[in-house]
């Protein structure tokens, strides 16, 4: 009877372990910006120069205008250039997922800084 029991907390035991293993952990890294600002410089640039848009003047990349079109934060910003939207097309197969979320970490700085106009 006392095998028993030990057999069956040490079982428990092994699979609560087990099952905290599988348990995704979300990256703790925060995102190059160095390689966010290459990346700008070679997809982005083009349309984007200085966080103004060549294609729809109204769409820049100024902070009041991300606030404005709900696209002010790095997961909004990662989508929009993983998927595109309008006029901007979706960049999700010709970048790896970590220069998304550093050029998403890039542009929001940018933005906040008023890309060096303050």
């Amino acid at each position: 009877m006392f095998n028993e029991w030990i057999f069956k907390a040490l079982g428990m035991a092994l699979l609560v372990g087990l099952l905290g293993l599988g348990i995704a952990h979300p990256a703790t890294a925060e995102p190059d910006l160095s390689l966010g600002a290459k990346v700008f410089q070679g997809k982005c640039i083009g349309c984007h120069l200085g966080g103004r848009n060549s294609l729809v003047a109204a769409k820049t990349l100024t902070l009041a205008a991300l606030q404005e079109y709900h696209v002010d934060t790095p997961e909004l910003i990662q989508n929009q250039v993983a998927q595109g939207k309008g006029a901007m097309p979706a960049f999700g197969k010709q970048l790896k997922p970590e220069e998304i979320e550093s050029v998403a970490a890039y542009v929001l700085q940018q933005a906040e800084r008023n890309w060096g106009k303050a």
